[in-house]
């Protein structure tokens, strides 16, 4: 063609060398491009229906409209209920073993619909369950009694696969060393935090159990931590570094920093008896985090709440209290502005928008000792774990008239934004003011970098409020860390999402490098 000149192959060879070699070098210099993450919302959607969407006229409310019952086992033994992916969850068994698990369609809570169960000798009263994702099954744990084995009362922790909600699955079960049976609260194993690989076991005087559950078949007691002086550990709650230690019938309490998940330390400041607004130190039943906030079931000096907030977990600040004269604390849980409380004779909400001057603004009642409420959405669930009408141990309960619209919040995660020397066995943690459904966690809406976008490989685990990662390697020596929550990720019960983006950075070294 006139005015084309054809060059050899030689010189055309060069100049696309030359061409790679320029690429390669201007990516050389601008160093590796960042992570490409998932949509936040890419886990979705739910498997089941969700929390109750459903409204409610003023009268219909404080008043049974449904209960909820586990199989033909069931010995109407009840606690706490949790969902997840869509599907209430409802563990049911006594203090000596023999019970089950049953999933539930629950978008109209006043007409349950049973999708799945399954009845197990070994699982035990549970008042909380511990989620995993490991190699995209889910996991959850439970208390264990396993009764005479070979002269010896044995129980522990016992491991179930929920990956079909149609289909519980029990997979595992550990005995812990010192476990005994029948004192209900000196030697057994009252509660279960999963956090990564590991499992905290609160064992009563038993100290807590901390176990290997990196092969949820197969878990492995790694070791057993006894407090100085003795501590009767209720519950285990674990949000990244921060862990809060609380006892069963006590007043004293422990913030731990746990970024060696086997070391637990005791932070600066971070033992305190817990007191109400007086100063007087009162005894609690049972503890819980929900938000920034640690929360306390007052017993036997009357019933109601005290919550401490954590912000800064070396100096725990007293929040606001509630007593209720008539009542004897049980278990607290917090949704959104709402605080609830099981007080034995009753159940009470409490509006804690201004947590200092909290006000009870209704109470449930069912037969039996009412000692666990749950919130899901606009309803709770009342539960008895003795005394209950056959068929009756749960309850299902509204008590406002429109279904939840709003997102969760996170109100605390550890690390917290600029912090530096962080270990390199550093878990993440988020605490929202709400529960959170598990099955929405995920790298897309839970990032974690390095500040060059990098992303960082880890594993999920959750818990009521409280979501954490953990890394699968250790950090990096004096590497800064960016964290970011997208809007539209992690949903609550109702499937509202996020609603507002949090990103926070911290450093295993002397400085947080900002861009």
């Amino acid at each position: 063609m006139e005015g084309t000149v054809e060059l050899p192959l030689e010189v055309l060879t060069m100049r696309s060398a030359s061409l790679w070699i320029l690429v390669a070098a201007l990516v050389s210099a601008c160093g590796p491009q960042p992570h490409s993450w998932p949509e936040p919302d890419a886990w979705g959607p739910l498997s089941g229906p969700g929390g109750p969407t459903r409204s409610f006229g003023e009268g219909e409310l404080w008043s049974h409209c449904s209960y909820l019952d586990g199989g033909e086992e069931d010995y109407d033994h009840h606690n706490f209920v949790t969902m997840h992916d869509g599907y209430l969850i409802l563990p049911w068994a006594p203090e000596h073993s023999h019970g089950g698990i049953s999933l539930f369609e629950f978008d109209d809570p006043c007409a349950p619909v049973k999708v799945g169960e399954t009845f197990n000798t070994g699982i035990r009263e549970s008042h909380n369950m511990g989620f995993a994702r490991i190699d995209g099954r889910t996991y959850v744990a439970v208390n264990h009694h396993g009764g005479l084995y070979e002269d010896e009362i044995v129980g522990g922790l016992q491991i179930w696969d929920l990956t079909d909600p149609a289909a519980p699955t029990h997979i595992s079960d550990l005995r812990l060393p010192g476990y005994l049976y029948p004192d209900a609260y000196a030697r057994v194993t009252l509660s279960v935090f999963w956090q990564g690989t590991t499992i905290y076991v609160a064992g009563a005087d038993n100290g807590v159990w901390i176990v290997d559950a990196s092969d949820p078949a197969a878990p492995i007691l790694s070791s057993q931590h006894i407090f100085t002086p003795p501590l009767r550990v209720g519950a285990v709650h674990a949000v990244g570094n921060l862990a809060m230690v609380s006892t069963a019938e006590g007043a004293r309490t422990l913030l731990l920093d746990i970024s060696e998940p086997e070391t637990l330390d005791l932070l600066p400041g971070g033992e305190f008896l817990v007191s109400d607004r007086e100063g007087i130190q009162r005894d609690y039943y049972f503890a819980n985090i929900g938000g920034r906030y640690g929360l306390f079931a007052r017993k036997e000096s009357g019933g109601g709440f005290i919550a401490y907030d954590l912000s800064e977990p070396t100096f725990p600040v007293f929040a606001g209290d509630f007593h209720n004269a008539d009542g004897n604390g049980g278990y607290v849980f917090r949704h959104q502005d709402h605080l609830f409380v099981g007080d034995s004779n009753f159940a009470s909400v409490f509006d804690a928008t201004d947590i200092a001057a909290a006000v009870e603004v209704g109470r449930g009642q069912l037969e039996g000792d009412l000692d666990t409420v749950t919130p899901v959405g606009n309803v709770m669930v009342l539960a008895v774990d003795k005394g209950a009408e056959p068929g009756q141990a749960s309850a299902v309960v509204p008590y406002l008239e429109e279904p939840d619209v709003r997102g969760p919040r996170v109100e605390l995660h550890s690390p917290a934004d600029g912090d530096i020397f962080q270990g390199t066995g550093t878990r993440i943690g988020l605490s929202f003011d709400e529960m959170v459904d598990f099955a929405s966690v995920f790298e897309g809406s839970f990032r974690v970098a390095d500040a060059s976008g990098q992303a960082v490989p880890g594993l999920f685990t959750g818990q009521e409020n409280i979501v954490n990662f953990s890394p699968e390697e250790r950090l990096q020596d004096d590497t800064t860390y960016v964290v970011t929550i997208p809007a539209g990720g992690i949903v609550d019960f109702n499937g509202n999402p996020t609603e507002d983006e949090l990103t926070f950075r911290f450093s295993t070294g002397a400085e947080v490098e900002v861009p």
